[in-house]
């Protein structure tokens, strides 16, 4: 039988921060725009870039459908957890796009969502 979500006590779940950083090899041209160094940050589903930076949408769209898995805790062996640079969507680009996982962070299912928890048989 289905249990409701106000019989649970605690409905909390943890994401890691994850920091994104271009990596550009030196003496490289570099198409995308981007500078060594260049970064976001992902906290939860909002996205932080620093004052006067700006990101190539190109390169966010190769880094954006891996974002949601990093944040997830996984298995050591998991190429998810050993993996973190990916190439830029440019093939003539040498930079790549490092992302690093930070600290994890709390949040609690009824403050994300309206949809209820319900407990599995």
């Amino acid at each position: 039988m289905a249990q409701n979500a106000s019989d649970y006590s605690n409905d909390s779940f943890q994401l890691y921060d994850l920091r994104v950083e271009v990596v550009c090899p030196p003496n490289e041209r570099i198409q995308c725009g981007a500078r060594h160094g260049d970064s976001f940050t992902l906290q939860g589903e909002m996205l932080y870039l620093p004052p006067d930076q700006g990101f190539s949408i190109y390169s966010l769209g190769a880094v954006l459908p891996l974002l949601a898995a990093k944040q997830r805790v996984t298995h050591p062996n998991d190429w998810m957890t050993t993996d973190a640079e990916i190439a830029c969507p440019d093939p003539n680009c040498k930079s790549r796009l490092k992302i690093t996982r930070m600290g994890l962070r709390t949040f609690r299912h009824s403050e994300v969502t309206v949809v209820p928890l319900v407990k599995q048989d």
